[in-house]
């Protein structure tokens, strides 16, 4: 019996285990959350208490209740979209008051009245912009103008001045006070992108060497995990534009780092997607039992490389001169698979090899006709001998 507890106490002692790590990892994911919105919490506070002495001390408005909130929705807007939060604010506002007050003075108040003036402050904001802001200020607005005007005299200016004043110090506070760091946006954003990309290719070399269809197959499915650190990646550069447009401390990165880094979105989203097409097509490579010559690993390990060398580079804001030069080595090994005899699958892989290493030096800041003219060159003669080697 006491073996049996024994026994008990050790088969529960691994789910103990797992359930502790699965706890201590919980908490460290949201400490890392925390750390990474801390920044945004503070500008938030800042910009709340900033516009509120302002519309209240300078200007005089009795409760200034919308400018700290005008300011928190501004900054609570996508990184990028600031700007454009604080116009959207002040155009939703306009549309309320302006339709509140001209149908309260002909229809005055009641339910159906209050009804119709929310459905025609929308549909006024939908026909002048669209935008999910727009409306809902605009509705917004339209509700406190028709329930608290007439309570409440000369609603309507400080409800205007308030969203203006909100949102030009959220501006104020991005810009100036606590401005954003737009490359460290960009670095924390680009990382887990280019992580992944090199890793699923570092993979798929393996594979290839091994013959592990399995293994590519794993690398595959990981890498079609990619399109919330795409959209992150790509909302991170619009974020960086914004910040460095607006900073005067980062205006000089807009066109060193900070724009090459912005500008390379596109093109990595590209060679995500045409390296997703180089694994599959090396699952099919395996299975079909194709030659594998002993370059064609080397090519996909060289881009995986060439992945990491932009990362870093990247992150120090340097030119990326040394991952042009590991992209191009993964075109010339390439070529030599081309050239020592690949089957159907095989030449898919070497196709999609020079493309996405096209794609990334497009990502280091060359022209299109720039990286097609190296690749070419690169991967010399598209003649295959009469009888290639095959494995």
């Amino acid at each position: 019996m006491v073996a049996a507890g024994r026994r008990g106490a050790d088969a529960g002692a691994p789910a103990v285990v797992r359930l502790w790590e699965r706890a201590v990892v919980t908490v460290r994911d949201r400490f890392r959350r925390v750390r990474a919105i801390g920044g945004l919490a503070v500008q938030a506070g800042l910009a709340a208490a900033l516009s509120w002495v302002v519309a209240h001390e300078l200007l005089n408005i009795s409760q200034p209740v919308f400018a700290p909130i005008s300011a928190v929705s501004t900054l609570a807007a996508s990184l990028g979209q600031r700007l454009r939060r604080t116009v959207e604010l002040i155009i939703g506002v306009t549309v309320g008051v302006l339709i509140g007050d001209l149908l309260l003075v002909v229809i005055g108040t009641g339910w159906w009245q209050l009804a119709l003036i929310v459905v025609l402050a929308i549909m006024v904001a939908l026909f002048l912009a669209g935008s999910a802001a727009v409306v809902i200020q605009a509705g917004a607005t339209a509700v406190l103008i028709c329930t608290l005007s007439p309570s409440t005299r000369d609603l309507e200016i400080p409800r205007f001045v308030d969203a203006l004043v909100g949102g030009g110090t959220a501006l104020l506070v991005t810009a100036v006070l606590l401005p954003l760091n737009p490359l460290r946006v960009l670095n924390r954003a680009a990382r887990p992108v280019l992580d992944l990309l090199a890793a699923q290719l570092d993979a798929t070399a393996g594979a290839l060497a091994d013959r592990d269809a399995a293994r590519a197959r794993t690398a595959r499915g990981e890498l079609r995990q990619n399109k919330g650190q795409l959209n992150a990646f790509v909302e991170a550069t619009q974020g960086a534009r914004e910040a460095s447009t607006l900073s005067p401390v980062h205006w000089r990165e807009r066109r060193g780092p900070v724009g090459r880094y912005a500008r390379a979105a596109e093109p990595i989203d590209r060679a995500m997607r045409n390296s997703g097409t180089l694994i599959r097509r090396a699952v099919t490579l395996i299975e079909d039992d194709e030659p594998v010559p002993e370059s064609l690993p080397d090519a996909v390990a060289d881009l995986a490389e060439a992945v990491r060398l932009l990362k870093r580079q990247f992150a120090a804001g340097a030119e990326p001169n040394r991952a042009r030069e590991q992209a191009l080595r993964a075109v010339q090994a390439a070529g030599r698979a081309y050239r020592d005899g690949v089957g159907f699958s095989g030449a898919v892989v070497v196709a999609q090899v020079r493309t996405t290493v096209s794609d990334l030096l497009v990502a280091t800041g060359l022209t299109q006709e720039q990286a097609n003219h190296l690749v070419r060159g690169m991967f010399g003669d598209l003649r295959v001998p009469a009888n290639p080697h095959r494995d």
